[in-house]
């Protein structure tokens, strides 16, 4: 749980100019204990210095963002901050572990909103990619296959989610408390991976691969 006064970060981008143009960006509610350049480097900082969250790029050398999740995911809130919209590139990151999704482009103040409610253990995502993955869920469920199908609260909360919502404005729509939508999303996150993972193991069988 991060502190109330202040949000302890590590930076993990392969381009230094940046990392420092984050650093300035992130404001005086955040310190930044870490940086680095590249997955290995990132996991040995993340470890050494245990952060309340990490903003990591997924595309950097020695394994990218995704090996950080891996990694790291289990026991510190990993989020994404990237160039890439492509929906196969966030379903492979919500499935290595990580807790948020961001683009790039996001302006500052709705970053540090983001980053703050991650580091208090909200998944977060932007609005455009919380709906790839309610689209995700549809494919899904028109698929044949293991499946477990989202409850019609967990496709409502979703779908706020999807517009941009926080969770207490989540919580006071639907008259739910603000633990319960963050449940909800958990969750969903919960059968999402599970879902990716029995594909995978789906596509291995079918192609031979043992």
């Amino acid at each position: 749980m991060a502190s109330l006064s202040k949000v302890r970060v590590v930076v993990c981008d392969d381009h230094p100019i940046w990392r420092s143009g984050l650093r300035a960006d992130l404001g005086e509610n955040f310190h930044v204990v870490g940086e680095a350049g590249d997955a290995d480097e990132a996991i040995e900082v993340i470890t050494r210095t245990t952060p309340d969250v990490v903003v990591c790029d997924l595309n950097m050398p020695n394994g990218g963002g995704l090996k950080v999740a891996q990694t790291c995911g289990d026991t510190t809130a990993v989020v994404m901050l990237t160039v890439s919209e492509a929906e196969r590139d966030l379903l492979d990151a919500v499935s290595a572990g990580a807790c948020g999704y961001l683009v790039k482009s996001t302006p500052p103040a709705e970053l540090r909103d983001a980053l703050w409610r991650a580091a208090k253990g909200e998944p977060v995502f932007s609005p455009a990619l919380a709906a790839l993955v309610l689209g995700e869920f549809r494919r899904m469920a028109r698929d044949a296959g293991p499946f477990q199908p989202l409850s019609d609260r967990e496709r409502e909360v979703l779908q706020y989610v999807a517009r941009g919502h926080t969770y207490r404005e989540i919580g006071e729509q639907l008259f739910i408390a603000e633990k319960t939508v963050e449940n909800h999303v958990r969750n969903i996150l919960g059968k999402l991976h599970l879902s990716r993972k029995q594909e995978l193991i789906r596509y291995a069988l079918d192609h031979g691969i043992e």
